[in-house]
């Protein structure tokens, strides 16, 4: 099994570092386990994210974006736990903020680039790697942040001009089966992070039948986890992400869902006519 994707290059796009864990950090791992060429393209440093560690809030105070700089360091050590050597800046666009803020309005944010100055940046990187796949976010960039929807539209633009064809998209997604689960073993506990007990209210909550592809990653979870810890100005260890393991278990990090949006959708399937392999109807 441990060159079963010899061969196979997959390229994801992603907003901020610690977006490419919680979303695919299985998936990187098993494909990069396999043997498969895997490159991750991060299009800001996520200067405006939120510090969770007490002993690191003075980084999001600062006036020279030094939690950039910290991020940076972050990553490369997820990268590390998922096994992923090829990782890159889209350019060097500043994390644009949440919808509304004043961020949003300055001139070097990602969500104020030109989207076809930003998309040749990426197709110089399609070009230079000829991905077979490529992952990013839905139109809506999964829940509406500006950085995750310039990334969608930034990916989706550099494929349709790109010398190289991409055989296969993929855009992350969240059944509302999984979604429901999570809001019930997190009600359990008296938590209140999502916000609603409304499903239809959660954003990046789809229809089950949005989930062309299921890819069962749990061999890899302690991997993603440790990816997870290593974004820890993120992601708080005593926070929800590691609650929901706790009460469902760790295999619902290890499962991860994709829309196919380009490509065909090709055997094996699992019991509900899922694909279970990314790579799958691809001939090299």
């Amino acid at each position: 099994m441990r060159d079963s994707y010899a061969g196979y290059r997959i390229l994801l796009v992603h907003a901020h570092p610690d977006d490419e864990t919680i979303n695919n950090g299985a998936t990187m791992a098993l494909y990069c386990a396999r043997g498969a060429k895997v490159t991750l393209v991060t299009c800001t440093r996520g200067e405006e994210g939120e510090v969770l560690v007490p002993g690191l809030a003075h980084l999001a105070s600062s006036h020279d974006d030094d939690l950039g700089t910290h991020r940076e360091l972050e990553l490369k050590n997820a990268m590390f736990e998922l096994g992923v050597s090829d990782y890159r800046f889209l350019g060097n666009y500043r994390d644009s903020g949440m919808m509304g803020t004043p961020t949003n309005d300055r001139p070097d944010v990602f969500w104020q680039s030109d989207l076809n100055e930003a998309a040749l940046l990426l197709v110089k990187i399609i070009d230079e790697i000829k991905p077979h796949i490529l992952i990013t976010y839905d139109e809506i960039g999964g829940y509406g942040h500006p950085d995750h929807i310039k990334a969608h539209s930034v990916a989706m633009r550099a494929s349709e001009i790109s010398q190289w064809q991409i055989p296969k998209i993929y855009w992350n997604t969240t059944p509302k089966s999984v979604i429901a689960a999570g809001m019930a073993a997190m009600k359990e506990v008296g938590s209140d992070f999502f916000g609603s007990d409304d499903i239809d209210d959660i954003p990046f909550a789809k229809d089950d039948s949005f989930a062309t592809t299921l890819i069962d990653g749990n061999e890899f979870v302690d991997a993603k986890m440790a990816a997870m810890r290593a974004h820890k100005t993120q992601i708080a260890l005593d926070g929800p992400f590691f609650a929901l393991s706790d009460n469902l278990g760790l295999a619902i990090w290890g499962q991860e869902y994709y829309t196919l949006v380009r490509g065909e959708k090709s055997p094996p399937f699992d019991g509900n006519s899922r694909e279970i392999d990314l790579t799958s109807g691809i001939t090299l």
